[in-house]
């Protein structure tokens, strides 16, 4: 997730600091010396905004001398079938638009506002358009492709037919208002006093969640169908259940739901996950700034929960509020808004929505082929800022395995094991929120701890685990409590603080498992106050320096881990590792930032989306940058990976002190390429196929977010006019959108 707009100027989200003041132990071989050095670092995206917005970027960092040796832990294995990259890569560009190699065409398919219903007439694009809970939401994110047939009913092999199931992460307000968001007098700071329209509300809080809509060929071409019944969005404000062990828990209790069952919306969807029964998990990821809490709150509370709200990042003080992201809660008493007020108001939790905090922060499970079915909240694979959710190959009689990680600096890798073992013939079954309720409610949870040789294990969390159930910083009730505090659990069982665990992807061969780690501003070689401390498994810290002025230091261009369950079992609590990919800037130091030998066609910044494609194998790495962008705008690169262990061991010398790290091959220019780069001030994230691989969808998240309120009059001034300027739709105000990639000979995308 990239810079957010947000309405409060005293608001700092708590997802872009550091919430974990864990004191989880560090690897022994690390780093004492600092590092002074130049490379190319930027500053985050989004330039200045109306008075009351601030700009937020997120920063990240990089590592010296290697020596190559033979890696002890992992032998190389077999290596899959091999696919070679057959296009001519992108140049990095600052282009405003959509950039594919020759021989392929990008088309804008679905952007923001786009109607979802028989009526609804089309998007004006000048901050006039209303009910967007029957349009497109806002800044696209996470995708999922799922086929159907002629007939209407699932097909897993269509390629002709289909739903997306798109995540709307979070809003670029400045362009979904005449002028901007306001409040009732600008000259007084936001408050719930001095509050925000409801009708501006109303138009952002339907701008998130997600939304199902059908694509259908025509002539060849798919578009959306505008009038489907299988059309269908869910908002912030959707009534959803609470399922497994957190529901009914009383800290999930408010005046909406007295008996702690139900919640009302889902928010800041990121990454996906689609499930072997044919259903749609999407990420509830940067939640927690969207609660506003009160002054003085913190003393109402028990020691228990302030612990919680802490680790959650929603601490208050007797004088100081913590803010939220767009004042929603100024916008009248009606319990729409009301409830995002987190506040001890009433006399117990069936009073107001003191525990409304805790019915976010999940994977969520929608069935895109039944619009008005029951919408699950999975509490048992935990609450914590989710990105993806990729399944391990489902083979029968053995548990399903779904491996996540926490998108916030020095956060965890997590894997959730069902407790059943894999029916084939629930793949199809036909009531899939039932088989859901099989696979997602019961089982164990673990997070993973990366030890400095290229061995890991998986921890479990679950108040059976003594160490859990006797951690001396929060005293867990029961296993409801574990779920929704599943932070504090992993931090009790020693967890690993890794550098933003983004999305991940499963190799459709190997079965190895690739998390994306987007960067880590707090890394440091010799970390003071709650810094962190490199290790092997996140061992680059460097200054880095940007259009020569802007200094950032800690893992600034982020990096690929992949890992593999021993003997490639679901339910194993070993595991190996190896670092496949260091994003870098090419040129820069090879000996501790560009450690993969990236150059002018294949370097990258950042990696957010990775997923792998079933048709190819190829693994498409996303990047949602703050570092590379006064050089070239957000991107995807292709990359053919081998094998974990197929590398050596780095050793990274900081002076007196080094570390080593097991890593991957350096990629031939062949295995790695730049094929898309995006529009202006944007994140380039999501990614979906037919199932043929000739038809590729992925989105385009918030172009053009530096554009302020007061230059809305003048489109000149906009810092990006994407996708009107490539064609699309009225207006020139920029908006996030669904572009669909093919080649122009018919062949399978990439290949």
């Amino acid at each position: 997730m990239n810079a957010r707009v947000d309405i409060s100027s005293e608001f700092v989200d708590p997802d872009d600091l550091d919430n974990n003041r864990s004191a989880n132990p560090h690897f022994e071989n690390v780093l004492a010396a600092g590092l002074q050095r130049r490379s190319v670092l930027r500053g985050g995206v989004g330039g200045a905004m109306a008075a009351m917005f601030a700009p937020l970027a997120l920063t990240a960092c990089g590592g010296d001398d290697d020596v190559v040796t033979a890696n002890p832990v992992t032998p190389p294995v077999a290596a899959p079938v091999e696919i070679l990259l057959g296009f001519t890569a992108v140049a990095r560009t600052l282009a405003d638009t959509s950039t594919v190699p020759g021989g392929y065409t990008a088309t804008t398919i679905f952007a923001t506002g786009d109607p979802l219903a028989a009526g609804v007439p089309a998007y004006k694009n000048d901050g006039t358009d209303t009910n967007y809970a029957q349009r497109s939401g806002d800044c696209h994110d996470g995708m999922e492709y799922f086929g159907l047939s002629a007939t209407g009913t699932r097909n897993d092999t269509s390629n002709d037919r289909a739903l997306l199931g798109i995540n709307h992460e979070y809003i670029t307000p400045v362009v979904l208002h005449v002028a901007g968001p306001t409040r009732a007098d600008p000259a007084l700071p936001l408050s719930l006093a001095n509050g925000r329209p409801a009708s501006q509300v109303d138009i952002e809080i339907d701008c998130h969640g997600v939304a199902i809509v059908e694509i259908a060929k025509t002539a060849g071409k798919f578009a959306t169908v505008q009038a489907s019944t299988f059309n269908r969005r869910i908002t912030g404000d959707t009534p959803i259940e609470i399922s497994g062990p957190a529901r009914g828990n009383p800290l999930l209790v408010t005046k909406f739901s007295p008996d702690g069952t139900r919640t009302r919306g889902t928010i800041n969807n990121c990454g996906t996950g689609k499930t072997p029964w044919g259903t749609l998990l999407t990420g509830e990821e940067n939640w927690s700034g969207y609660y506003f809490r009160p002054a003085g709150d913190q003393a109402l509370r028990p020691a228990k929960e302030n612990t919680s709200f802490a680790r959650y990042g929603r601490n208050v003080t007797a004088t100081a509020n913590a803010n939220s992201r767009y004042g929603w809660e100024t916008a009248g008493t009606d319990d729409r808004y009301a409830h995002w007020n987190i506040g001890v108001l009433g006399a117990t939790a069936a009073d107001d929505y003191r525990y409304e905090h805790n019915g976010q922060g999940y994977m969520t499970e929608i069935d895109p082929y039944s619009p008005t079915s029951t919408i699950n909240k999975r509490t048992a694979l935990g609450r914590f800022a989710h990105e993806s959710a990729a399944f391990g190959k489902a083979v029968v009689g053995k548990p399903l395995a779904v491996y996540m990680g926490c998108d916030s600096q020095n956060e965890y890798i997590y894997k959730w094991v069902s407790a059943a073992s894999w029916s084939a013939a629930d793949g199809a079954a036909a009531d899939r929120m039932a088989v859901g309720d099989k696979y997602l409610d019961n089982g164990k949870l673990y997070a993973a701890v990366f030890n400095d040789d290229g061995t890991g294990e998986w921890r479990e969390l679950s108040i059976g685990n003594p160490v859990v159930a006797s951690y001396a910083n929060y005293a867990f009730a029961d296993a409801g409590d574990v779920a929704i505090n599943a932070r504090l659990a992993a931090d009790a069982v020693g967890a690993t603080k890794m550098d933003r665990p983004e999305w991940c992807g499963v190799h459709p061969t190997t079965g190895e498992v690739y998390f994306a780690l987007t960067n880590n501003s707090s890394r440091r070689v010799a970390p003071t106050g709650t810094q962190t401390r490199v290790n092997a498994s996140n061992p680059r810290a460097y200054s880095d320096v940007r259009s020569g002025t802007v200094v950032q230091s800690g893992n600034v261009h982020g990096h690929i881990l992949r890992m593999k369950d021993a003997g490639g079992e679901p339910g194993a609590t070993t595991f190996t590792w190896d670092i496949y990919l260091f994003g870098a800037e090419a040129g820069s130091d090879p000996t501790l930032v560009n450690l993969s030998g990236l150059s002018n066609d294949n370097d990258f910044s950042s990696p957010d989306g990775l997923v792998f494609s079933q048709s190819t194998g190829i693994c498409w790495v996303q990047t949602d940058d703050g570092a590379y962008t006064d050089v070239t705008n957000c991107m995807m690169v292709a990359a053919m990976p081998g094998t974990l262990g197929d590398g050596g061991v780095k050793t990274l010398n900081y002076g007196s002190v080094s570390v080593q790290t097991p890593v991957g091959k350096v990629p031939e220019g062949s295995k790695l390429k730049r094929f898309f780069v995006g529009p202006y001030d944007c994140e380039v994230t999501g990614m979906c196929e037919t199932p043929d691989g000739k038809v590729m969808f992925i989105n385009v998240q918030h172009p053009g977010d530096g554009t302020a309120a007061a230059d809305l009059a003048d489109a000149s001034k906009y810092t990006s006019q994407w996708p009107s300027n490539v064609g699309y739709g009225a207006g020139k105000r920029p908006r996030s959108a669904t572009v669909m990639i093919t080649k122009n000979d018919n062949g399978r995308v990439g290949s």
